[in-house]
């Protein structure tokens, strides 16, 4: 039987848009909500270059990265085609307004990439 964590509320994460979840380890994870109040969870990292996936455009039940306007399935994390790739996806729960994500995926998928680093160079250009 899953454990699940509560997130935040559906409202929180806006329509069309998206809601980053930082974890102790690995890249963060990104939810995503459609217009018809369908709630998806995937690795936010683009199966292409890496790109934040929750900084791109959420259309129907996709998103386009903002790198390389890639065309991800919120429902599988699939790139579509012509495009090849798949990017890791999390279960999901909605009860009473509050989205939950499985404690057990959360400590475990994806751990494998570095957190996206974001800041200032760090070196003279």
């Amino acid at each position: 039987m899953k454990e699940w964590k509560e997130i935040c509320a559906l409202s929180d994460i806006p329509v069309l848009g998206s809601r980053r979840v930082q974890r102790s380890q690995g890249p963060q994870v990104a939810l995503f909500r459609t217009a018809d109040d369908a709630v998806f969870a995937l690795l936010d990292r683009c199966p292409h270059k890496g790109g934040p996936l929750s900084q791109g455009i959420v259309f129907g039940n996709k998103v386009a990265c903002p790198l390389h306007n890639w065309t991800i399935a919120l429902d599988s994390g699939q790139a579509q085609a012509p495009d090849e790739g798949c990017t890791a996806k999390f279960s999901v729960r909605v009860e009473s307004g509050q989205v939950m994500l499985c404690e057990a995926e959360l400590a475990s998928i994806g751990l494998e990439f570095e957190p996206i680093k974001a800041g200032p160079c760090t070196r003279s250009c």
